[in-house]
């Protein structure tokens, strides 16, 4: 974004070279802001898009309408306007756009995220739901969680017994890449191509994922801008990285043939016809796009998800003390800590949802496209319109939150509004067809892991550092990870 007003220049000219003097029947599409020349509202995103749209909606409204380049979009802010977009019109705008980088990623859009709907996505989708992210299915992998999560219990311990405290950003994205590595992918996070680079990969995806790319916008100077920028590099070199990954799983499987119990597995049968996708016969790069959405987000969302959740809990020392209190009432002198045990911590479950409210994992939803014309709060939406779904709005709306800007978990406390798509107050997964289908995947460990690190462990922060030190800021892309990493020193209880 910092280059955009350096090659002002550079698109106005090539584009008046491009121009089509078409005109435009008269539509009654949703208001909003003016826009400048060839760029539209480019110049109106700033840093952090989702918190722009949710100022500008504030002026022009819940339905409003922006220019990107060549791009018509609108943004949906409000539960009532996005119930229109995920729910009353889910099957005319459940399509994808085409985005350069979303495409190169995901081996041209032959994952579940990207694809355009289709025959191709329904039949993926059946799979993923009936196959890879069944209730049994997330049970069966329980021991894997375990086993990560004690031995970050156990890194913890040794940190509590020097005094040092402990990056956890770092380490809880560690701890879902290990995770994920062993259940999707069959292999050990340690020692693989992904050891060293992990971060910066996932870190790359969710980056170049969210980006506003100058490729989509402009048709002709577009590719020559992201070169620019060095957006089309870092996609480059974060694709390299995780296709290498991606082949050495493969191999690994295919040398491997005891190995069973993972995704890879079920991926591989049905490329050799062994289980079928409706009438289409799986490539392989039908298999790594889908292994691009459990790389990505497995990984990410229940790292940033924790990481978020134990930044608030130290900013809010009340909240901290109130949430150790149940869970060590619930768990009390166990070492062994189980689903059912988890299940009876209510207050935990308000502490989730508060986060997800006031730091939703995708601020801004993966954008759609309209499959054709309608009509939503009395405007046009014409056919191929991008659709933006600003998620931080609708949690930071004073209309529909009192004190939006604050940590209450109590808000939650006889309400009956949940994260699981159905209340369109709350939708850090989003809802509809495209709803995350990994949502019961991730959430198991995520309660896990705060389980574990609430129970066995006081954290305190760094000397001189209170907790109205704490910063709250987030960085920017698809998943917004915290800017500034949290790190604090873990103290071991008496109940360990």
């Amino acid at each position: 974004m910092d280059l955009w007003f350096t090659i002002v220049a550079i698109v106005f000219f090539a584009s008046i070279l491009v121009a089509k003097n078409t005109k435009m029947t008269k539509k009654n599409l949703p208001p909003g802001p003016p826009r400048l020349p060839i760029i539209g509202n480019l110049h109106q995103l700033g840093s952090k898009p989702h918190r722009s749209m949710f100022i500008l909606s504030e002026k022009y409204g819940s339905l409003m309408s922006l220019k990107f380049g060549n791009v018509s979009t609108v943004v949906a802010s409000t539960p009532e306007t996005v119930k229109d977009v995920l729910k009353t019109f889910d099957v005319d705008c459940c399509s994808r756009p085409y985005m350069t980088y979303a495409a190169r990623l995901s081996y041209n859009r032959n994952d579940l995220a990207y694809s355009p709907y289709s025959k191709y996505w329904r039949e993926l989708r059946k799979l993923t739901v009936t196959e890879l992210y069944t209730p049994k299915r997330v049970k069966s992998f329980g021991h894997l969680r375990e086993q990560e999560v004690a031995s970050l219990v156990d890194f913890i311990k040794q940190s509590a017994s020097l005094k040092k405290q402990v990056n956890i950003n770092l380490k809880l994205l560690k701890l879902s890449a290990s995770v994920i590595c062993r259940l999707g992918f069959g292999i050990s996070l340690e020692g693989s191509k992904l050891e060293s680079s992990y971060e910066e990969v996932i870190q790359g995806i969710m980056e170049v994922a969210g980006s506003f790319a100058a490729a989509d916008c402009f048709a002709v100077v577009g590719g020559l801008i992201d070169r620019l920028t060095g957006l089309h590099s870092k996609c480059e070199k974060v694709f390299k990285a995780m296709d290498l990954f991606f082949d050495e799983a493969i191999k690994h499987h295919l040398e491997n043939e005891s190995i069973k119990d993972d995704i890879i597995h079920l991926l591989l049968k049905m490329e050799r016809g062994e289980i079928g996708l409706g009438e289409f016969q799986l490539t392989r790069n039908h298999t790594k796009g889908i292994l691009l959405n459990i790389l990505a987000a497995g990984i990410d969302t229940s790292a940033q998800t924790a990481t978020w959740v134990m930044t608030h809990l130290i900013a809010n020392p009340r909240v901290m003390n109130k949430v150790q209190a149940e869970v060590r009432e619930v768990i009390k002198n166990k070492d062994d800590i189980t689903e059912e045990d988890i299940d009876k911590l209510e207050y935990l479950k308000m502490v989730i949802k508060e986060t997800f409210r006031i730091n939703p994992l995708v601020p801004l939803l993966v954008p759609r496209e309209a499959l054709k014309d309608i009509k939503i709060a009395g405007y046009d939406i014409p056919k191929k319109t991008w659709i933006h779904v600003n998620i931080w709005a609708i949690h930071r709306n004073p209309n529909v939150w009192k004190d939006p800007e604050v940590f209450i978990p109590e808000r939650f406390m006889d309400n009956e509004i949940d994260y699981k798509g159905l209340n369109f107050e709350l939708l850090p997964f989003g809802s509809g067809r495209r709803m995350c289908p990994g949502m019961g995947m991730g959430m198991s460990l995520v309660h896990l892991t705060l389980v574990n690190l609430i129970y066995r462990f006081d954290w305190k922060l760094p000397k001189g550092m209170s907790a109205k030190d704490v910063d709250l800021e987030e960085s920017y892309g698809l998943v917004c990870p915290k800017k500034v990493p949290l790190e604090i020193i873990p103290v071991i209880t008496q109940w360990t």
